[in-house]
Protein backbone atom coordinates (compact mmCIF):
# COMPACT_ATOMS: atom_id res chain seq x y z
CA UNK A 1 0.00 0.00 0.00
CA UNK A 2 1.45 3.36 -1.01
CA UNK A 3 2.05 6.13 1.51
CA UNK A 4 -0.63 8.20 -0.22
CA UNK A 5 -3.21 5.44 0.25
CA UNK A 6 -2.18 5.00 3.91
CA UNK A 7 -2.70 8.72 4.56
CA UNK A 8 -6.11 8.66 2.84
CA UNK A 9 -7.02 5.55 4.85
CA UNK A 10 -6.07 7.22 8.15
CA UNK A 11 -7.94 10.42 7.25
CA UNK A 12 -11.07 8.41 6.43
CA UNK A 13 -10.84 6.59 9.77
CA UNK A 14 -10.41 9.82 11.72
CA UNK A 15 -13.37 11.42 9.97
CA UNK A 16 -15.45 8.33 10.77
CA UNK A 17 -14.44 8.66 14.43
CA UNK A 18 -15.28 12.35 14.57
CA UNK A 19 -18.68 11.93 12.94
CA UNK A 20 -19.59 8.94 15.10
CA UNK A 21 -18.58 10.86 18.22
CA UNK A 22 -20.66 13.85 17.14
CA UNK A 23 -23.66 11.58 16.57
CA UNK A 24 -23.38 10.00 20.00
CA UNK A 25 -22.98 13.39 21.69
CA UNK A 26 -25.99 14.84 19.88
CA UNK A 27 -28.16 11.83 20.79
CA UNK A 28 -27.19 12.08 24.45
CA UNK A 29 -27.87 15.82 24.36
CA UNK A 30 -31.32 15.06 22.91
CA UNK A 31 -32.02 12.77 25.85
CA UNK A 32 -31.02 15.42 28.39
CA UNK A 33 -33.20 18.00 26.68
CA UNK A 34 -36.18 15.66 26.56
CA UNK A 35 -35.77 14.85 30.24
CA UNK A 36 -36.09 18.61 30.87
CA UNK A 37 -39.24 18.76 28.71
CA UNK A 38 -37.56 20.62 25.83
CA UNK A 39 -38.90 18.36 23.11
CA UNK A 40 -38.38 20.65 20.12
CA UNK A 41 -34.72 21.11 21.01
CA UNK A 42 -34.43 17.37 21.66
CA UNK A 43 -35.77 16.62 18.18
CA UNK A 44 -33.25 19.04 16.67
CA UNK A 45 -30.42 17.23 18.46
CA UNK A 46 -31.78 13.87 17.36
CA UNK A 47 -31.83 15.11 13.75
CA UNK A 48 -28.22 16.29 14.16
CA UNK A 49 -27.33 12.81 15.43
CA UNK A 50 -28.98 11.25 12.37
CA UNK A 51 -27.03 13.54 10.03
CA UNK A 52 -23.76 12.68 11.75
CA UNK A 53 -24.52 8.97 11.53
CA UNK A 54 -25.29 9.43 7.86
CA UNK A 55 -21.92 11.14 7.35
CA UNK A 56 -20.13 8.43 9.33
CA UNK A 57 -21.85 5.76 7.27
CA UNK A 58 -20.63 7.50 4.10
CA UNK A 59 -17.09 7.39 5.49
CA UNK A 60 -17.52 3.73 6.29
CA UNK A 61 -18.66 3.12 2.69
CA UNK A 62 -15.62 5.01 1.40
CA UNK A 63 -13.36 2.78 3.49
CA UNK A 64 -15.07 -0.32 2.16
CA UNK A 65 -14.58 0.91 -1.39
CA UNK A 66 -10.87 1.50 -0.71
CA UNK A 67 -10.60 -2.10 0.41
CA UNK A 68 -12.68 -3.39 -2.52
CA UNK A 69 -13.72 -6.37 -0.41
CA UNK A 70 -10.36 -8.02 -0.91
CA UNK A 71 -8.48 -7.33 2.31
CA UNK A 72 -6.28 -4.65 0.76
CA UNK A 73 -6.47 -2.45 3.85
CA UNK A 74 -5.05 -3.50 7.20
CA UNK A 75 -7.47 -4.04 10.05
CA UNK A 76 -5.86 -1.76 12.62
CA UNK A 77 -6.87 -1.08 16.19
CA UNK A 78 -7.94 2.46 15.22
CA UNK A 79 -10.19 1.07 12.46
CA UNK A 80 -11.82 -1.33 14.92
CA UNK A 81 -12.18 1.55 17.38
CA UNK A 82 -13.86 3.70 14.72
CA UNK A 83 -16.28 0.92 13.81
CA UNK A 84 -17.09 0.46 17.50
CA UNK A 85 -17.83 4.18 17.82
CA UNK A 86 -20.15 4.08 14.82
CA UNK A 87 -22.09 1.09 16.10
CA UNK A 88 -22.42 2.67 19.56
CA UNK A 89 -23.57 5.96 18.04
CA UNK A 90 -26.21 4.16 16.00
CA UNK A 91 -27.44 2.27 19.06
CA UNK A 92 -27.58 5.40 21.23
CA UNK A 93 -29.46 7.24 18.47
CA UNK A 94 -32.07 4.48 18.17
CA UNK A 95 -32.56 4.20 21.92
CA UNK A 96 -32.70 7.98 22.33
CA UNK A 97 -35.60 8.15 19.89
CA UNK A 98 -37.53 5.57 21.90
CA UNK A 99 -36.75 7.14 25.28
CA UNK A 100 -37.68 10.61 24.04
CA UNK A 101 -41.05 9.24 22.96
CA UNK A 102 -41.53 7.84 26.47
CA UNK A 103 -40.63 11.22 28.00
CA UNK A 104 -43.10 12.90 25.63
CA UNK A 105 -45.91 10.52 26.59
CA UNK A 106 -45.16 10.89 30.29
CA UNK A 107 -45.17 14.69 30.01
CA UNK A 108 -48.52 14.54 28.23
CA UNK A 109 -49.95 12.40 31.02
CA UNK A 110 -50.20 9.35 28.81
CA UNK A 111 -50.14 5.91 30.32
CA UNK A 112 -49.87 3.77 27.18
CA UNK A 113 -46.07 3.58 26.87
Amino acid sequence: MSEEVVIEFEEQIMLLLVQAGAARSAALSALRLAREGQFAAAEQQLMAAKESVKGAHQQQTALISLDEGSGKLPVTLILVHAQDHLMNAMLVQDLAGEIIELYRRTAAGGTDA
